[in-house]
């Protein structure tokens, strides 16, 4: 009961701050780009506090149980991926977004090529993201049910109402202070329960000696994990649609260098807290590895993080811990709700339903998208149990669709409508393939992104020599 009140006040803190800084939100231009004028500080923890959300912490921390110190490559892809993002793709696509008042990913798409590459990529997101907004959902109803015990439409519904609420107020203007508090939680959580656990394991020496299987200990690879998950995982931190229309907030390219790249920074520091808390827990709780299966929407080796708080931890470490849990997979569910609702209102209300709509109506329309999205997520989460297992799918086709185009986009006058087109048909076909071919296994040392991405890349090779360069579109100067 007394974790249920901690998780209800924090809740209800996060939902207040929402609401007061969504009073200066007076246009569109706010909801969406928080008027362009974010500073380093508040880009580099709107972005720290979505990247650092339920997989970064839950998920790495099964990986660390199940792989060991490989699993550090999972959140270390999202740091490399956001060096990229920092140093050229970032302040590049800042600068365009300024320049020609563009405030979600479809309409850099758009501007680029033609809206028919805007609205395929538009149509993807908008499926896809309410399975991962459900999922985020899910994952937070998973938690509470093991730690407090609440039932899971509660913990869904809980969730649900803190994330639209705040959201629906004010945007990424909003979203970019609340997640302030909310990093600040997780960081301070994680870096008060590290140190606590690696001393009931005797520290790094003493670990070793409870884990001495050399492959647990290999930097490169074991099991699933490995360096492999830089192609997986580190093109969505570069390209997207989330993360690079929070970009377009920033008020300078100094600032995106700065903010992000402090993000990068974190990340690849933050990479082996997790590995090590998995690790740890695997000496004090093996039973996760062939025990009987606990909770319907958690793999056992994901209980692993919940356990260390509710059982090895102080009371007010542990509170603090579940609240850093809580606080990850809340600011990932604000982070693909902001994706989505721009997307509805921007993508596709303001471009195709009514091209002359007010900036009120477009901010009406957004909130609306936010609402409309939430609940959608939230039905998504009340029937299925295994929305979670598909998310990895999701991010897989996000990266094989958007990287090149984007990519190319920026860095290249050439491409046009048609070589995006064939490239997103490429690799999102490839990836289908490779999942049903193999399960959504690795195909030797090739997974389904790999192959996804590579099959992209060819088919935008096959499309740029294959066409020629008469559209007004391609001769469109790329700055």
């Amino acid at each position: 009961m007394a974790y249920l009140l901690i998780i209800v006040l924090y809740s209800a803190a996060q939902i207040a701050l929402g609401v007061r800084v969504a009073r200066r939100v007076k246009a569109s231009g706010d909801f969406f780009v928080a008027g362009r004028a974010l500073g380093p500080g508040l880009l580099f923890s709107t972005l720290l506090a979505a990247n650092i959300g339920a997989g970064s912490t839950i998920g790495a921390t099964g990986l660390g149980y199940r792989d060991g110190l490989a699993a550090v490559w999972w959140v270390g892809s999202a740091g490399l991926g956001s060096v990229v993002l920092a140093l050229w793709v970032g302040p590049r696509i800042r600068r365009l977004a300024a320049a020609h008042d563009l405030r979600t990913v479809g309409d850099f798409l758009e501007w680029r090529y033609d809206r028919r590459v805007r609205a395929t990529i538009a149509a993807l997101l908008w499926i896809g993201t309410v399975a991962i907004l459900g999922g985020q959902f899910v994952g937070i109803a998973a938690i509470l049910t093991v730690v407090i015990g609440t039932p899971k439409m509660v913990g869904c519904a809980l969730g649900a109402l803190v994330v639209t609420v705040y959201f629906a107020a004010g945007g990424l203007k909003s979203s970019a202070v609340v997640n302030v508090v909310q990093l600040t939680v997780k960081l301070v959580g994680f870096a008060i329960a590290l140190p606590l656990v690696l001393g009931l394991v005797g520290g790094v020496a003493g670990l070793r000696a409870a884990l001495p299987d050399p492959a647990l200990w290999n930097p490169w690879t074991n099991g699933a994990s490995g360096w492999i998950y830089v192609a997986m995982l580190a093109p969505n931190f570069i390209i997207s649609p989330g993360i690079l229309q929070k970009v377009y907030g920033a008020r300078d390219d100094r600032t995106v260098r700065i903010g992000v790249g402090l993000n990068a920074v974190v990340l690849l520091l933050y990479a082996l807290v997790p590995v090590l808390l998995g690790m740890s827990a695997r000496v004090l709780h093996p039973d996760l590895l062939s025990g009987p299966v606990q909770h319907p929407d958690m793999t056992q080796r994901e209980l692993a993080l919940p356990y260390l708080f509710m059982y090895d931890l102080p009371f007010w470490v542990g509170a603090i811990g579940l609240a850093a849990v809580f606080s990850a997979e809340v600011s990932a569910a604000d982070a693909v709700l902001f994706m989505l609702a721009t997307s509805l209102s921007q993508d596709l209300y303001k471009r195709f339903v009514n091209p002359g709509a007010s900036d009120g109506q477009v901010l009406t329309v957004a909130r609306m998208a936010s609402v409309v999205g939430g609940l959608a997520a939230l039905t998504v989460a009340f029937l299925s149990k295994t929305v979670i297992d598909a998310l990895s799918v999701f991010y897989t086709l996000v990266s094989v669709s958007l990287f090149v185009p984007i990519v190319a986009g920026l860095y290249l006058r050439r491409p046009g409508a048609i070589d995006a087109l064939a490239t997103i048909a490429g690799g999102v076909i490839a990836v289908i393939a490779a999942q049903l071919w193999n399960g959504g296994k690795a195909i030797g040392v090739f997974t389904p992104a790999m192959i996804g991405l590579a099959a992209g890349a060819a088919a935008f090779l096959i499309a740029t020599t294959l066409t020629s360069q008469g559209s007004s579109l391609r001769e469109k100067p790329v700055v």
